[in-house]
């Protein structure tokens, strides 16, 4: 089981850094309600359910409205293209799905051994890019 609290810091750091969206003129606060989107960690079944008519399989996350949903399992588990590297990975699914929240979309791979960009799909694959978890 994972820790909301936890959850919750760990994705405060991300949004926090100078490296991530703030380096795009971004801000973020938490508030109780009423936010521009909210973020939640959710089940695999929860996550296809939320995302839908998006076909996640149990297996990736989504941005669905002001949702972003991301799938406990790849938090967990993290992907292949990581290797050991969870915290890199969990830190690349927070500003991959909060820059579809930003009005961002998947971009590909910019030139082989190029840093990937943060939006796109490093869960499926680098396309030839080397792992990169900021905008």
């Amino acid at each position: 089981p994972q820790d909301p609290d936890r959850f919750a810091r760990q994705v405060a750091q991300v949004l926090g850094d100078e490296r991530g969206w703030r380096s795009d003129g971004w801000s973020f606060e938490q508030v109780e309600g009423g936010g521009d989107f909210q973020i939640m960690l959710a089940s695999p079944d929860t996550v296809d359910r939320l995302c839908a008519p998006l076909l996640t399989r149990g297996e990736v996350s989504c941005r669905s409205g002001s949702r972003v949903v991301l799938n406990v399992k790849r938090w967990a588990l993290g992907v292949q293209y990581y290797g050991d590297d969870l915290s890199g990975y969990r830190t690349y699914l927070v500003n991959h799905e909060v820059g579809h929240a930003l009005g961002k979309y998947h971009v590909g791979c910019p030139a082989p051994g190029a840093k990937a960009p943060v939006m796109l799909q490093q869960t499926k694959g680098l396309q030839g890019c080397v792992k990169n978890p900021w905008p």
